[in-house]
């Protein structure tokens, strides 16, 4: 992930975030602690106007259940937590004690952690573990690239008929598009991105948010 649109200077995401809804100061200061106790991994949380975008979606779509796949230290799922009506749920799967530990904190500070359902473990077996039957209104992928279409695959028929999905990075700074970028992190968005092209159980887009953020809907 990235903080900050691809391709936008400091100075216009600067104007951008300006002119979004504001961050308040739950959010804030968890960006700030990320940023302190995890600095080699600061680049992982989602931005301040992606995180408008996407609890603005949530409310929009009416979403009533979702899932999240990577959960970090919590700045996403708040934002889509916020956007749920007060009965909704969010099912957050990540593998780190560590990280969804100051998440947990920074639910309870935002008033959503009555909405929010923490597993821990591989997202693959956590998928693969729920009813095989649509659920969910609402998905975001946000784990480890390789296994985007892996994920894709368990979501997709959770999905409920006009259901939202979305992933993120999916522009892989960039990298996307460099014949001379061969890891398998990009690799396997590459693949992602390919997969999704072709996929007629849905309708997309790739959006230049962030460090490309795909927006899909169930058809």
């Amino acid at each position: 992930m990235t903080r900050s649109s691809e391709g936008v200077s400091p100075a216009l995401h600067a104007y951008i975030v300006d002119h979004s809804q504001p961050v308040d100061p739950v959010l804030a200061e968890l960006a700030e602690e990320t940023a302190r106790l995890f600095p080699d991994f600061k680049g992982m949380q989602i931005g301040p106007e992606q995180g408008a975008f996407t609890t603005l979606l949530t409310q929009l779509a009416g979403a009533r259940n979702a899932v999240e796949i990577g959960t970090f230290t919590g700045y996403s799922s708040i934002c889509f937590a916020r956007g749920l009506p007060g009965d909704g749920t969010l099912l957050a799967l990540d593998i780190s004690e560590e990280w969804t530990s100051v998440a947990r904190k920074y639910w309870e500070r935002a008033g959503v952690a009555d909405k929010i359902t923490l597993r821990i473990g591989p997202a693959l077996e956590s998928l693969r573990a729920l009813p095989e039957e649509p659920q969910f209104d609402l998905a975001f992928l946000d784990a480890d690239k390789e296994g985007y279409v892996g994920y894709w695959e368990e979501l997709v028929p959770r999905m409920r008929a006009g259901g939202l999905l979305l992933a993120d990075n999916t522009l892989s700074h960039g990298r996307v598009i460099d014949p001379e970028e061969t890891s398998a992190h990009v690799q396997g968005i590459r693949d992602f991105n390919d997969h999704l092209v072709n996929d007629g159980r849905v309708e997309q887009v790739l959006l230049p948010i962030g460090d490309g953020l795909t927006l899909a809907r169930k058809l």
